[in-house]
């Protein structure tokens, strides 16, 4: 206690000091979630506490091309240190990662948000109390939203917390850029960086909870390559060149086990066997798939008239086609191959970590 009160003094200190040194001034960046990063370059949006240690945090990481603290989540038309520090907006203290995504994924990103912070704090985060150092994961796309839940559900399951995860995954809106000085700031101050860091019992937390895994192991892109030596030479044809299988003649098209279908390659959940159906045509055939942002939508010309193609969204993986000749309500389709899926089945649901989909069987 009386070490969190010398910090409180301290931080006090250090902020009335940074007020008045002019840097207060400094012009407020804005975006909008509309904004498109362009090239190689992707954008993510994390609070989790002190917008220093997050950007941080992130920027440890290969990938990560830079880190931008900022401000998200108000109803004010603006934000600026002063007046989100002391309470005054419900702004949170956030960071806007920039991103390489051949290099590290949003799902790679998630995974090293929550090794960062105390997702079980609902009333701040570690010394700083109060609405603008909770934590939320701010989605731009509904795909982010997805794989978002998936994770909170995913670090749920896995019991490292005994608390109930508080984390919001909210939709993002204006991202205002913090001053410059809040820019880097484990770089430019690091003594006093260090000093807050260590005093704050942020470190001592992630060492307690996550021991050896809290530095997070990228899950690397598969080359075309390593795909070659992994998958056989049909799966490869398949996912990979845009085949078809032999209908009648594969793994799932009269299958009736209960369980679901993920994307043989990345392991995303992608139909359930609850919306399977015989459509007699000698391919799988679904009414739906679990989420239909696990999937992307192009036009197939390859047969000389238009098919819509369906590809795994995190893969890329050709899967097969959706058609308009399928049952009611929905009246569609989704002709799948068999070679680009793997069957968990409901048994085993749970221990291959898919424990959130094991309801209603």
């Amino acid at each position: 206690m009386l070490l969190y009160k010398h910090m409180k003094i301290l931080l006090s200190f250090v902020a009335m000091l940074l007020l008045f040194t002019g840097c207060n001034n400094a012009q407020i960046a804005q975006t909008t979630p509309s904004e498109q990063v362009t090239g190689e370059t992707a954008e993510a949006i994390f609070a989790g506490g002190c917008f220093w240690c997050v950007e941080a945090g992130f920027e440890a990481y290969p990938g990560v091309t830079d880190a931008i603290s900022g401000y998200i989540g108000g109803s004010a038309v603006d934000a600026e240190y002063q007046k989100v520090a002391a309470g005054q907006t419900d702004h949170y203290e956030a960071v806007k990662v920039l991103y390489n995504p051949e290099l590290i994924t949003y799902q790679d990103l998630l995974e090293i948000f929550w090794r960062q912070f105390d997702p079980t704090d609902d009333g701040g985060s570690f010394v700083d109390r109060g609405t603008q150092y909770k934590s939320g994961i701010f989605y731009q796309t509904e795909k982010e939203k997805v794989l978002a839940e998936r994770s909170k559900q995913g670090l749920i399951a896995s019991g490292i917390f005994e608390e109930p995860i508080v984390t919001p995954i909210l939709q993002a809106g204006t991202f205002y850029q913090a001053e410059q000085y809040h820019q880097n700031y484990y770089k430019t101050n690091s003594a006093h960086y260090k000093q807050y860091r260590k005093g704050s019992g942020r470190d001592q937390f992630i060492e307690r909870v996550w021991g050896n895994e809290r530095m997070y192991t990228i899950a690397r892109q598969l080359s075309t390559a390593e795909l070659k030596n992994i998958l056989t030479e049909e799966q490869f044809h398949i996912t990979q060149q845009d085949g078809t299988e032999r209908p009648f003649a594969n793994a799932f098209f009269e299958s009736k086990e209960k369980g679901i279908y993920v994307d043989l390659i990345s392991g995303e959940p992608l139909f359930s066997s609850k919306d399977k159906f015989d459509s007699g045509t000698g391919w799988p055939s679904f009414t739906k798939p679990i989420y239909s942002h696990a999937l992307t939508e192009g036009t197939d010309l390859k047969i000389g008239y238009p098919r819509t193609e369906l590809r795994s969204a995190i893969s890329d993986a050709h899967l097969g086609h959706v058609f308009e000749d399928g049952p009611l309500p929905s009246k569609l389709r989704y002709c799948i191959n068999s070679a680009a899926l793997r069957f968990v089945p409901v048994e085993k649901m749970v221990e291959e970590g898919y424990g959130e989909f094991f309801g209603g069987f």
